[in-house]
């Protein structure tokens, strides 16, 4: 059975990942499989919109914390090929069709798309807060949402594909016999556009979208640096064992009360 399995609709294509027994997780060779899955839709003349949809309950859940317990090291590999998708090179437009749970690198997935349609029944997260040293700072920021909200889902809180309607994260809301449909149609609106039309206003869409600062940047590398590590992996065993887990917090406890700041990052 391949991870990653793809469907042409004429000038649609549609990526689904295909790992329901795993929620969909990343490891090594979905990753591999989707940057040859986007490598061909940016190469190919005939294709000019993406539809990407998982299979099962999930659309991605992110990380496969088994592949980095087995490696020993937290976070996914990243394939030998390029990913056009991931690395921003990819000039054709998106459409997320979400299925179910989104969560850590999987709502990242959702993040980088232009159009998104999810299941009422779908959930959001952005993990990082659980996994890493930082949680996920510029997530809402990205997104343009409101600081409290943006806070919320630095701090790894869930939400409902309703509650990120009702902010504008999503386009549509439909029930699940009517997703693919959906984003279909969508994509078909899209074919009706000039060719350069399409791709030109994505482009300059995608320039507009807000980054953290440099300083913002160095600030957010420190911090990762910034606590016990071991509190990585401990973080993927309890998940993997489905148990508490045991955080040390910092290697220092002084280091709680010595954070770096964002003029020191400067320097």
């Amino acid at each position: 059975m391949a991870v990653v399995e793809t469907e042409r609709h004429a000038h649609i294509l549609v990526v689904r990942i295909n790992r329901p027994e795993r929620l969909n997780a990343l490891n090594l060779e979905m990753r591999t499989r989707l940057a040859e899955a986007w490598t061909e839709f940016r190469r190919d003349d005939q294709l000019d919109v993406a539809i990407f949809t998982g299979a099962g309950r999930a659309f991605c859940a992110g990380e496969d914390m088994k592949e980095s317990l087995a490696r020993g090291q937290p976070g996914g590999t990243r394939p030998e090929i390029e990913d056009p998708f991931m690395n921003g090179a990819l000039e054709k437009p998106v459409i997320a069709a979400i299925n179910g749970f989104a969560m850590g690198g999987g709502f990242m997935l959702v993040e980088r798309t232009d159009l998104r349609v999810a299941v009422r029944e779908a959930v959001f997260e952005v993990s990082e807060a659980k996994r890493w040293l930082l949680g996920g700072y510029n997530h809402g920021h990205l997104a343009n949402l409101p600081y409290p909200i943006a806070m919320e889902m630095a701090l790894g809180f869930r939400f409902t594909a309703e509650r990120f309607y009702e902010i504008g994260f999503l386009n549509r809301l439909v029930d699940a016999d009517q997703l693919i449909p959906t984003a279909l149609a969508m994509a078909e609106h899209l074919l009706t556009l000039p060719p350069a039309s399409r791709v030109n206003t994505v482009h300059m869409m995608r320039q507009m979208r807000p980054v953290p600062s440099s300083e913002q940047q160095r600030l957010a590398a420190a911090l990762h640096e910034h606590g016990a590590k071991s509190d990585l992996i401990e973080s993927r065993a309890a998940f993997a064992e489905k148990r508490q887990p045991q955080f040390k917090g910092w290697d220092n406890p002084d280091d709680r009360y010595r954070l770096p700041s964002l003029d020191a990052s400067t320097g």
